[in-house]
């Protein structure tokens, strides 16, 4: 009967020593490694029977680490039973064994793929031929912004400053007058159009429906200054596009 060979014991000090002078990295590693099994060799040299090999889940205190238990130790997969006590299978009505080797050595998810491109090569392209075709826009789409008048050519905007209180980018600035009847109107409505974030909340915080965004997305220019609208500009915008505006109004009213 062959005897246990006897611990090793390695003079870590010296070793240390070697391998910082030597290759610092690698050995530096291995030094540690062998300090920390020479210091948990000896501490639990009391307890431990003669010649056994060190158990790496403990801790240098004697305890045991849940954590360490849990990456070793697989818990058991739970059974799941009805209201009968009959025990439920999970993977009863799943594939066979049979039908996932034909998917997997079949290639079966790539010869889909591929069919649904084969699909789509006769079909007639989706792309239009912009800006000579347009697609469609919804009634909601919040584009270049507009002042619109009444019939009778009367400007809808009361002054009454909710659009540049809750614009968000603070890109409206409105300057007011009181007029001789009592009427409050505007006498200057600026929109930096560079800062506007097209949120819609002027839109949507005005009494009258008099600043509203249109379904107009080509305005790009060449010059910031162009981009400042005053309200002239707002008015012109308004006038030009008042059916299309009101026809917008009137199919969104049922959600209002």
């Amino acid at each position: 009967m062959s005897s246990l060979p006897r611990p090793l014991l390695v003079p870590v000090g010296v070793f240390r020593s070697f391998a910082l002078r030597s290759h610092p990295r690698p050995l530096l590693l291995a030094a540690r490694r062998l300090q920390s099994t020479h210091t948990h060799t000896h501490a639990h040299s009391n307890t431990r029977p003669p010649h056994s090999a060190p158990n790496y889940l403990e801790s240098a205190d004697g305890l045991i680490s849940d954590l360490a238990i849990r990456k070793h130790i697989r818990a058991p997969t739970p059974r799941l039973f009805d209201a009968r006590g009959n025990e439920l299978d999970a993977y009863k009505d799943g594939p066979s064994a049979l039908d996932k080797a034909v998917h997997l050595f079949f290639f079966t998810e790539i010869l889909r793929g591929m069919w649904v491109v084969l699909e789509q090569f006769f079909r007639p392209p989706y792309t239009i031929m912009y800006p000579f075709e347009k697609g469609p826009l919804s009634p909601r789409f919040r584009g270049e912004h507009a002042l619109r008048r009444y019939p009778s050519g009367e400007e809808r905007c009361i002054a009454c400053k909710l659009c540049e209180a809750i614009c968000p980018a603070q890109a409206i600035t409105i300057e007011s007058e009181t007029r001789l009847d009592g009427s409050r109107r505007t006498t200057k409505y600026d929109i930096d159009m560079t800062k506007c974030i097209y949120c819609g909340f002027c839109q949507e915080a005005c009494p009258v429906d008099a600043i509203v965004e249109t379904q107009n997305q080509e305005f790009s220019t060449e010059t910031r200054e162009e981009l400042l609208y005053n309200k002239e500009k707002l008015l012109a915008n308004g006038d030009r596009a008042e059916a299309e505006i009101a026809a917008n109004l009137y199919s969104d009213h049922v959600y209002r």
